[in-house]
Order: structure tokens, then C-alpha cells, then sequence
């Protein structure tokens, strides 16, 4: 099993910044790609960021050049930096471990981004 607790998210006004934090724990050993989902009301949940335990990336098109994702391999922790943030960023945002057999899931941080 692996735990992920996230933290960082808030109210925030549009061209803003904020930190989300993943620290992971329990078997990670078993956890390659880490990342972030987001998820807005009415609408599906959607990757953003996604890296890897070598620090290969992947972005949604949506927050490239404004969203940076980050890995301390060491503290077993995985960040996500929001820079520029627009009203329509404002969603939960769940933190994800992809194991050798199943996703594992965040409990979801809100960020809302006022205009």
C-alpha cells in the first residue's frame, strides 16, 4: 500500500502562485510515475503534471510554461509549482502514484482561483 498526503492548496487571485506538496510513504519502492489530476465541478478528472523517477515530464497543454513539476526522490515527495494561475485552474487537485498493479490517490486539495 502507499499513502499520499497532499498539501498547498487555497484561494488565490488570478496571476498568482502556489506550491502543492505529495509526500508519499508505504511501499514506494513499487511506485514509478507520480503526478497531478485535477478535477472541476461537472467536468472529468484530468491529468496536469506527471514525472518520473528518472524526471522525464508530461503537461497538459493547458498549464505549460505556467505549471512546473518537481520530485525529491529522497523525501519521496512530489511538487507541483503554479505560477500565472487563471480562474479556470480553480479545481480539486489529487496527487497520483502509479504502483506496479494500481493508482494510488490523494484525498484532493482545493485551489480556487478568483478573478
Amino acid at each position: 500500500q502507499v499513502q499520499l498526503v497532499e498539501s498547498g492548496g487555497g484561494l488565490v487571485q488570478a496571476g498568482g502562485s502556489l506550491r502543492l506538496s505529495c509526500a508519499a510513504s508505504g511501499s514506494i519502492f513499487s511506485i514509478n510515475t507520480m503526478g497531478w489530476y485535477r478535477q472541476a465541478p461537472g467536468k472529468q478528472r484530468e491529468l496536469v503534471a506527471a514525472i518520473t523517477t528518472g524526471g522525464a515530464t508530461n503537461y497538459a497543454d493547458s498549464v505549460k510554461g505556467r505549471f512546473t513539476i518537481s520530485r525529491d526522490n529522497a523525501k519521496n515527495t512530489v511538487y507541483l509549482r503554479m505560477n500565472s494561475l487563471k480562474p479556470e485552474d480553480t479545481a480539486v487537485y489529487y496527487c497520483n502514484a502509479k504502483g506496479m498493479l494500481r493508482n494510488y490517490w490523494g484525498q484532493g486539495t482545493q485551489v480556487t482561483v478568483s478573478s
